[in-house]
């Protein structure tokens, strides 16, 4: 509780002025309660008793303004509270998502997307609740608690102890059932990630579930961690309901001692029936609070599960660290000397020697699994190496600064990404917006004939995973998105495998031309593809068995022999 606390204090100092309106609300608060239990005593002694005109005048005037205080200060404090735990959890929200995006790809693909989104939504808001709600009406309840508390000393300091004994007994069994709520807090926000992972996968997949006809069998699926959240929330609130009968018990028998002890002093004219009753009044008033204050230290626990969670995510981190040479410089050369990855306890690429000029068409053939994806997630940085060098000029790619690296280089996968936004920004996703200029892009993707026929043309909305479109229409989207960039390095991986024949030869030639001021890698299966290639690499278990253009490679290499001959079948 204390971490959990220093943690989020510091967010405060910015809201200083609301939060002492908020402090302002909470004594409101607490005079409104504890001032309504103190004029009991006056309204009985000095109206009932002793038949007061003078206080009977005025004795309504001041329950109007006790309750008038504690409501509007019930608005302020709560109105207040609540703008700084929402701003506070908007602050955390962001740097949580800025801090996951800043993770290796690795981390993402071990990590389940439904599990980071529980993480960014459920997780924090049980935060939120915490630092807003929970902690206000903590500190309403403490004042509360303070004012009720002088006011049952006040009237009978001898009656207090048998009133207030109730407190100190109720650490302990309160404790326990604070740790049993702490256990299935964690149980809980892990149960919700379960559910928010299926259900993310299933929408995924939807096509695939629908041909397969898997509906049963994901219902199924979900009921069963439906239930495993329902069974864990089921037994929280019944840990968190025992507060109240503890309580309740534990405060029946203060009070029954405090009207056995607090008679027998009215009776022998100890005690005025006024301030036995102001008394009384404080004492149950009293109760209320504490047992909320109880209940909200058991829900806390969710707070904290919840934020160790969150923890966890802030003390991961990117085992790929960023260079500190800013390069601007044009790219005329790439080589890799040497170089080896391990996926795990995988060889992925083994002693990869490869050299590519400015002007460069590269093809990168070989069977599913050879290393080709391997050897351009390293250019991109996705991955480092084990060992070797890979170099941009005369420079070392590790000391460059990542962005600088990221922003010469285009990578078109055979995996269209698509974003539910128009046409224009999958476009220019990334760079300064230019609208003359992603029309040119469309043009040479052989894009723009189909987005015109769109309903509002390159402003068309698309929808998520770009469902609205074909599969070939969506990877033009992609290549557009490539060629606007204008990088000094393009990747196509498997980037035509969506297109028609016509479609392909046209992308095909295109790339051809912009070749000249770029190197270009081309990974395909067809080797229809990669006719034209300045040079072919193939390659097999991680390793480049053959390298030249096609001619040389029928001639020499045993492994595109084979390849060539599986694509003439």
């Amino acid at each position: 509780m204390k971490d959990f606390f220093k943690q989020y204090v510091p967010y405060y100092k910015h809201y200083k002025l609301k939060f002492f309106y908020t402090i302002i609300g909470m004594i409101l608060v607490a005079l409104g309660s504890s001032g309504s239990a103190y004029i009991i005593r006056p309204l009985l002694n000095q109206i009932f008793i002793n038949k007061s005109q003078t206080m009977l005048a005025v004795l309504p005037f001041f329950v109007i303004i006790l309750y008038f205080a504690k409501s509007f200060g019930g608005f302020i404090e709560s109105y207040f509270i609540s703008f700084i735990g929402q701003d506070i959890i908007r602050q955390v929200r962001n740097k949580l998502l800025a801090h996951i995006l800043t993770l290796d790809l690795d981390f993402f693909y071990k990590k389940a997307s439904g599990e980071l989104i529980s993480r960014i939504t459920n997780d924090i808001n049980r935060i939120q609740n915490a630092i807003s709600n929970q902690i206000a009406e903590f500190l309403r309840d403490f004042l509360t608690i303070v004012g009720l508390v002088a006011v049952v000393i006040y009237q009978s300091p001898a009656l207090a102890f048998f009133g207030l004994i109730v407190m100190p007994l109720a650490i302990y069994p309160l404790s326990r059932l604070a740790r049993k709520m702490k256990k299935l807090s964690f149980k809980s926000q892990e149960s919700i990630s379960d559910i928010t992972s299926h259900l993310s996968e299933t929408f995924s997949n939807i096509e695939l579930i629908k041909a397969h006809s898997g509906q049963k069998l994901e219902s199924d699926k979900f009921a069963k961690n439906n239930k495993n959240f329902f069974l864990i929330n089921i037994k929280s609130v019944k840990i968190n309901e025992l507060v109240s009968p503890i309580m309740e018990m534990l405060g029946a028998v203060a009070v029954a001692v405090v009207i056995y002890f607090g008679g027998h002093k009215v009776i022998h004219g100890d005690l005025s029936v006024g301030a036995f009753f102001s008394f009384i009044t404080a004492l149950f008033m009293l109760y209320t609070p504490i047992k909320r204050t109880s209940s909200l230290y058991n829900k806390m626990q969710d707070a904290l599960a919840a934020n160790a969670r969150i923890n966890d995510l802030l003390k991961e981190q990117a085992h790929i660290k960023d260079g500190e040479i800013d390069f601007k410089e044009d790219i005329n050369q790439i080589e890799f000397k040497n170089v080896c990855l391990d996926y795990g306890q995988e060889n992925a690429l083994k002693n990869i020697n490869l050299k590519a000029n400015l002007g460069e068409k590269i093809a990168l053939v070989g069977d599913s699994g050879g290393g080709k994806s391997s050897l351009v997630n390293l250019l991109m940085r996705f991955y480092d190496v084990k060992s070797g060098e890979i170099l941009l000029n005369s420079t070392k790619l590790n000391d460059i600064k990542i962005y600088d690296l990221r922003k010469q280089i285009s990578i078109v996968t055979q995996r269209v990404y698509i974003f539910n936004d128009s046409v224009l920004a999958n476009v220019v996703y990334g760079e300064t917006l230019d609208k003359e200029k992603a029309i040119k892009a469309l043009k040479q993707a052989h894009a723009l004939e189909f987005v015109d026929k769109l309903p509002k043309g390159i402003d068309t909305i698309l929808d998520e995973a770009g469902a609205n479109l074909s599969g070939g229409q969506r990877q033009r989207i992609a290549i557009a998105r490539a060629l606007y960039k204008n990088p000094k390095i393009l990747i196509l991986d498997e980037a035509t495998s969506a297109l028609d024949n016509e479609s392909e030869s046209i992308i095909s030639q295109l790339i051809d031309e912009v070749s000249k001021e770029k190197i270009i890698f081309v990974i395909a299966h067809r080797l229809s593809t990669v006719k034209n290639a300045d040079r072919i690499a193939v390659f097999k278990a991680g390793q480049i068995v053959g390298l030249g253009n096609e001619q040389s490679l029928l001639k020499t290499c045993e492994e595109f022999k084979r390849l060539h001959s599986l694509a003439n079948i």
